[in-house]
């Protein structure tokens, strides 16, 4: 059974669909994204679902803020028709679709919005992501705040796809004192393990037989794990290296919070690639150990490092 959201547009609708929510102290629940929604949107309007028995709100804006000039921010997929099948099927109460003027008053552009107050996101926006797309995560924060400020959500839901993004919105939950549930939704993927991603639909069939080596990779990572750091980055790049149409960004080995991974325990790794003209990237989680390696583990790379990038 479905039920039609609501479609807000401007920051009065909204505020005027979730007063009487507030006036009751129902908590809200919010899952930001860009649209052209996909099953893993689907799964954390799930999650937010389940948070509350008051609204769910679902928002869709492309933010021009965190591409650059030479991104794809043109070619980014719009289908709002589709995206409001996805919320009613998710049993979604609001839907927010501002226009950039709505979210960026004034206007937009590179050269002018620093004109007004953004968030800086600091350090840890400078790896990974940050390092291949600069001012990125820059324009993530601050459309995120924007959102925040305008939804006042209790609890707000965004995917470990994109990891770095979830651990800096939560850094920032926590340094601004925004008093917002962070909750991380799983990577939804396909039966053969590519991470759903608006940007597969960009990919022509032998591109995505490529992409497939990002989450074998990952993969091998986790299974070598048990035999340290080392071994398990070693994994990693043995299937990478060996597929001609993937030109690797980074591939990462960390702690849970992108720190230096640890001898044993949790971590992450993640990596980034481009597949053709389209930049993909996927992560999963890891146990690192230190059981002594068998003959068949290889001999891992001397370098200490915890990245690797293609040259």
């Amino acid at each position: 059974m479905t039920s039609t959201p609501v479609l807000a547009s401007t920051r009065e609708e909204l505020s005027g669909l979730l007063a009487a929510a507030r006036r009751a102290g129902e908590r809200v629940a919010f899952v930001p994204t860009m649209g052209a929604l996909h099953e893993g949107h689907a799964s954390l309007m799930r999650t937010a679902r389940a948070a509350t028995t008051g609204p769910v709100v679902v928002s869709i804006f492309v933010n021009p803020m965190q591409f650059a000039p030479t991104e794809d921010l043109d070619r980014y997929p719009r289908t709002l028709e589709a995206d409001l099948e996805v919320c009613a099927r998710e049993g979604v109460d609001v839907v927010f679709a501002p226009g950039v003027e709505e979210m960026y008053p004034g206007g937009f552009s590179h050269d002018s919005v620093h004109d007004g107050v953004t968030v800086a996101p600091g350090a840890l926006a400078t790896i990974l992501d940050g390092a291949s797309r600069p001012g990125h995560f820059d324009g993530v924060l601050t459309v995120v705040a924007k959102l925040f400020g305008l939804v006042r959500p209790d609890v707000a839901v965004f995917g470990e796809k994109d990891y770095q993004q979830l651990a800096l919105i939560r850094r920032m939950v926590r340094d601004l004192c925004l008093d917002i549930e962070v909750v991380g939704g799983e990577t939804v993927r396909e039966p053969d393990g590519l991470a759903l991603s608006s940007r597969n639909r960009y990919l022509d069939a032998d591109q995505r037989r490529t992409a497939l080596a990002l989450s074998r990779a990952l993969r091998a990572a986790q299974d070598r794990a048990a035999y340290g750091v080392p071994a398990a980055r070693w994994a990693a790049m043995a299937v990478l290296n060996v597929e001609p149409g993937l030109e690797l960004d980074y591939l990462a080995l960390t702690s849970p919070d992108l720190g230096e991974p640890p001898e044993t325990g949790t971590g992450r790794i993640l990596v980034a690639a481009r597949v053709g003209t389209t930049r993909l990237i996927d992560n999963m989680p890891l146990t690192f150990d230190r059981v002594v390696p068998d003959v068949s583990a290889g001999t891992a790379p001397a370098a200490s490092t915890t990245s690797e990038r293609s040259g």
